[in-house]
């Protein structure tokens, strides 16, 4: 029986670490810090291709609110990719997005940050003037906003974002809370813990 309060009290310490890692729930970032953030960016993409992002990080955290959101992303490929000169790779975008995908990965993993969606165009149905044919669309769920920009300033401090701007012609980004949300991770996770507490118990 203590065994089994052990093997309980484990469970329970792994999902609450987890649900802390997780987070979601954190307080907003005060003026000082966004200021901070704000110029680090602009000194990091000062004659870089993402320069603009600096204006555009200033609109995103008038709205920020500590919690967590997911960044929808919708991607067109460039003809071929376009890297700086002294970079030696092929000049097929995918190929150079892929290198951005897997590089990117332990950065959001290190920040409780994760791909909830990724798809490419399947077909067209109603389309409107001017706007771009998308190649795929991906979303991603972030912590929080000051999450998201410290991965964005690792990515750029890596060299990891070349990629990125070598393969993508245009991009549309911008943050959505989810309504209806049936990818529900902490659940998961309580459920995972569950099963496997469930399966040690019956073999002790």
């Amino acid at each position: 029986m203590a065994y089994h309060a052990i093997l309980v009290a484990v469970a329970v310490a792994l999902l609450a670490l987890f649900v802390w890692w997780y987070g979601g729930n954190g307080a907003p970032m005060g003026a000082a810090e966004k200021a901070q953030l704000l110029e680090t960016l602009r000194q990091r993409l000062q004659g870089t291709p993402g320069e603009s992002f600096v204006d555009e990080a200033r609109q995103l955290m008038a709205s920020d609110d500590g919690k967590e959101f997911v960044m929808h992303n919708c991607v067109r490929y460039r003809a071929k990719a376009l890297y700086p000169p002294g970079y030696h790779y092929s000049d097929d975008p995918r190929e150079a997005d892929k290198r951005y995908g897997k590089a990117i990965i332990p950065h959001l993993l290190r920040r409780a940050c994760l791909p909830v969606f990724i798809a490419r165009r399947s077909g067209r149905f109603i389309d409107c003037e001017g706007v771009p044919d998308w190649h795929y669309v991906a979303m991603v769920r972030y912590r929080s906003q000051r999450d998201f920009f410290h991965f964005a300033l690792a990515i750029g401090a890596a060299g990891d974002d070349v990629h990125k701007w070598a393969a993508i012609e245009q991009t549309v980004i911008f943050p959505v809370k989810p309504l209806v949300n049936l990818i529900a991770v902490r659940l998961s996770v309580a459920a995972l813990l569950a099963l496997l507490t469930a399966a040690v118990w019956a073999l002790t």
